[in-house]
């Protein structure tokens, strides 16, 4: 179990956090030749942000445009019989107000609709990507969608393909949607559309002991990036003990966001097609001692939140009226707040900042969040896009 951060010595400091030391470098350098690198580069890194369309409280007009490049309306989900999106009136209102409430904001951000989401499962797409007569329906439509409500792209979130059968049939659904999506472009002379993926964190899946592993070399030829999904490694399906939702490190497994991202690069994806994920929620939890509040901590039940889960203006918001303890845990790169016997696992300013600049020190494709309500005064999104206004691919 980790424990807050003790005053050590600077030597112990040095050696023990030597690689976040040259992340920090690295940045410094690299600030230092952007005049001289920045004509040499072909364009900036993804800066996303997913929007939930059930949050009614903060619609598309309440989103800072400026601090994004891409925009994802979550979610579409197709017909389970024909795999076709049938959207209705409501729906259809929403999802014009939602590209033309953000072009009008900003005319060079990209929209993209997102298809599924955790909620939906896997059956759906396992089912359309069995044959080819139904991916190419399902392709179809999404292309009619995307351009009927002018949107630049597609998202898709299968979470997550179950078996190598289904990681064969991603395979050739990824193939073909790119192939339509190029005659479509190049009949109505218009842009190709954007296609991407949210992901597992790691290429490999090792869920419901089943190992399937990503078609790498398909993402590479087809996709324009994918979405790892690097969160959620720790919540409220184990209540034996406190966790880092989206921790950087962890020495005891390969469950973390170094891991997975570095697992990506040793599958060859090209690295500026992978997108780091970074959530703006907590995973809370009620600790067994309070005088026990460590990573790794008992714990008995969910914490507050909605079942476990607090957007980060309400972590904030918990802070301040319960006066907690806030606790930057260095060594995986992840905060928590205690107040009582309530333990909260986040990411703050900091530990986005230290995420972003190791991405960037990786040469990835950029970061993006989920979701874009949970940062509602914008103080994580203003000083991540600040740090990264250098970075460029």
């Amino acid at each position: 179990m980790n424990k807050p951060l003790e005053k050590k010595s600077f030597m112990e400091f040095l050696k023990a956090h030597s690689l976040l030391i040259l992340v920090v470098l690295s940045l410094t350098m690299s600030s230092i030749t952007t005049v001289t690198n920045s004509m040499s580069s072909s364009h900036n890194p993804n800066k996303g942000a997913y929007w939930p369309s059930w949050a009614k409280n903060f619609p598309p007009s309440s989103i800072d445009t400026n601090l994004f490049t891409h925009v994802y309306y979550a979610f579409l989900s197709p017909s389970n019989t024909t795999f076709k999106f049938e959207t209705d009136d409501p729906t259809a209102l929403l999802l014009k107000n939602f590209t033309t409430t953000l072009h009008t904001k900003n005319p060079n951000l990209k929209t993209l609709f997102s298809i599924g989401g955790a909620s939906e499962g896997s059956l759906i797409f396992s089912r359309m990507a069995s044959s080819h007569k139904s991916r190419k329906t399902f392709i179809l439509s999404t292309i009619e969608v995307a351009r009927k409500f002018d949107f630049d792209g597609v998202d898709l979130d299968w979470e997550f393909p179950k078996t190598p059968k289904d990681m064969k049939n991603f395979r050739h659904l990824l193939h073909e949607w790119r192939v339509a999506v190029k005659k479509e472009a190049k009949a109505n002379d218009t842009p190709q559309l954007l296609l991407s993926a949210a992901t597992y964190y790691s290429p490999e899946v090792n869920l419901d002991n089943i190992h399937r592993k990503y078609p790498v070399d398909s993402i590479n030829e087809n996709l324009d990036w994918i979405n790892a999904m690097c969160y959620d490694y720790r919540g409220s399906w184990d209540l034996s003990a406190t966790g880092s939702p989206a921790l950087l490190y962890d020495s005891n497994s390969n469950v973390s966001t170094s891991y997975g991202l570095q697992a990506w690069i040793e599958a060859k994806i090209q690295r500026e097609k992978l997108v780091m994920g970074l959530p703006l929620y907590g995973r809370t939890w009620q600790l067994k001692d309070p005088t026990l509040y460590g990573i790794g901590a008992p714990a008995v039940d969910v914490g507050p939140g909605d079942e476990g889960q607090m957007p980060y203006v309400e972590v904030e918001k918990f802070n301040a009226q319960n006066s907690a303890k806030v606790v930057f845990d260095l060594s995986t790169v992840s905060t928590y707040s205690v107040a009582g016997t309530s333990w909260i696992g986040y990411d703050d300013v900091r530990s986005v900042a230290l995420k972003v600049a190791y991405a960037r020190t990786q040469k990835l494709g950029g970061y993006f969040f989920w979701a874009v309500n949970g940062d509602q005064d914008w103080k994580i999104s203003t000083e991540v896009y600040a740090a990264s206004r250098t970075w460029s691919l």
